[in-house]
């Protein structure tokens, strides 16, 4: 098991790429702490991961809340001891073209994308600095390296966690901290599977494998990043994207 007795933070984690990502931390043998937004929902994924010889937990917390970010951290800490790895998983999207865009789409994109990354990752990185050791993986996408009609606000998010991933890298190496990123493609999730078949059409063709990702391909590249075999990789955006970026 590549991280036995380790313990994990996924944000964002009720459903989709943080749910897969959780069931495959598990299966690895790691503890897992789920939170999210619903208090109910996030228990109930916790509840359907119940692994034997792990602990999988549900919690509810608002990423762009600085008190409570810093509250579940420092309760966890005292409850869990090491905190090992933190996968900033937790976003959203309100996509519209610019000159359409509202102020309030773009604010609430940029605090939960962005100033919640930031929060989280701060809190998270002060525990990982007193254990001198520690992996933050951050959710960035394809859209992060090469932008995306509509999505000013998403794009410049994860444009900002590729270069927040890069900085942290440098700052944190000397306290035996690792820091990389994650970029999807189309994945397809409950949210995707909603689309006309014309759109999913669309972004299958923009593969050049000619198919869209699945949320396990997206688990199986955190789970590589979080274990020991990547202990030499940092500040990386690891691109898994079926080559719609090459």
């Amino acid at each position: 098991m590549r991280l036995k007795n380790k313990t994990a933070v996924i944000t964002g984690g009720a459903r989709g790429i943080g749910k897969a990502t959780a069931e495959k931390f598990a299966a690895e043998g790691a503890n897992v702490i789920l939170v999210d937004l619903k208090d109910e929902e996030v228990k109930d994924t916790a509840r359907g991961i119940a692994t034997d010889g792990v602990q999988v937990m549900g919690k509810a917390l608002d990423v762009t809340n600085k008190a409570d970010v810093e509250h579940f951290f420092t309760t966890l800490q005292e409850e869990m001891g090491m905190i090992d790895i933190l996968v900033n998983n937790a976003g959203i999207t309100a996509d519209a073209q610019l000159l359409k865009m509202s102020e309030e789409e773009w604010d609430q994109v940029i605090n939960v994308n962005l100033k919640g990354v930031f929060l989280v990752s701060q809190a998270a990185g002060q525990i990982m600095k007193e254990q001198k050791q520690g992996v933050i993986l951050n959710a960035s996408s394809v859209v992060g390296q090469f932008g995306n009609f509509g999505q000013t606000n998403y794009a410049a998010t994860k444009f900002g966690v590729n270069g927040m991933t890069k900085t942290w890298a440098k700052e944190l190496g000397k306290f035996n901290i690792r820091v990389n990123s994650v970029a999807p493609g189309f994945i397809l999730t409950p949210m995707t599977e909603a689309m006309p078949d014309k759109v999913l059409d669309m972004m299958r063709e923009k593969s050049v494998l000619n198919e869209l990702g699945r949320p396990e391909d997206i688990a199986n590249a955190y789970t590589f990043l979080a274990s020991d075999e990547a202990r030499f990789i940092t500040g990386t955006v690891l691109s898994v994207d079926g080559g719609v970026v090459i």
